[in-house]
């Protein structure tokens, strides 16, 4: 007897064709969740900045931007704090990610770009040198050893992925800016 043959010889048991529904779902179900997980994709923003390249969890980012033509300056605010821009009637806080990390001004060109951070509570768009777009990686290419960086931000890295011998250190933005150093813009 196949299996359907079987679940409908249950039809008038409710309760033996439940257990057996049960049975035959978690035994279909058991072997693709496990090879699932081993291959499980995770999809991230790659950027650059002095030269090296990063990773940000798509799900921490809103959008990408580019970089306003106008900023409002605040008076009083560190020198990171590049400005306020109007960013579709919202008032958006650009900081400048590299000097914020203490490593210099990052140059405006045409490809610098703006990181809007997907946060409650923080709003804002990150400067850096250029954005290189999606990076898919499997779950296997995973590593918590983050590799050495020019831009010391070593305690706002969240692992690396590695492929080859290319190393791609997932920077994490709820980290950074829920950090209170990052919070206090006051000069």
């Amino acid at each position: 007897m196949d299996a359907s043959s079987a679940i409908r010889a249950l039809r008038d048991r409710p309760y033996d064709l439940l257990v057996a529904l049960d049975r035959r779902g978690r035994t279909a179900s058991a072997e693709p969740r496990e090879t699932a997980n081993a291959d499980r994709e995770w999809v991230g923003v790659a950027w650059r900045m002095a030269g090296e390249a990063y990773l940000v969890a798509r799900e921490e980012m809103r959008e990408v931007l580019t970089y306003p033509g106008q900023l409002t300056r605040v008076p009083g605010a560190k020198g990171w704090v590049k400005g306020l821009a109007n960013v579709r009637g919202a008032l958006l806080p650009i900081i400048d990610l590299r000097q914020y990390l203490g490593s210099g001004a990052t140059p405006l060109t045409r490809n610098t770009r703006l990181l809007v951070v997907n946060h409650r509570d923080v709003p804002a768009g990150l400067m850096v040198d250029e954005v290189l777009g999606f990076r898919r990686f499997t779950d296997g290419e995973f590593s918590g050893d983050a590799p050495p960086t020019i831009v010391r931000c070593e305690r706002y890295i969240a692992g690396a992925f590695r492929r080859g011998v290319e190393a791609w250190p997932v920077l994490s933005l709820r980290l950074l800016v829920e950090n209170p150093g990052f919070l206090d813009a006051a000069a």
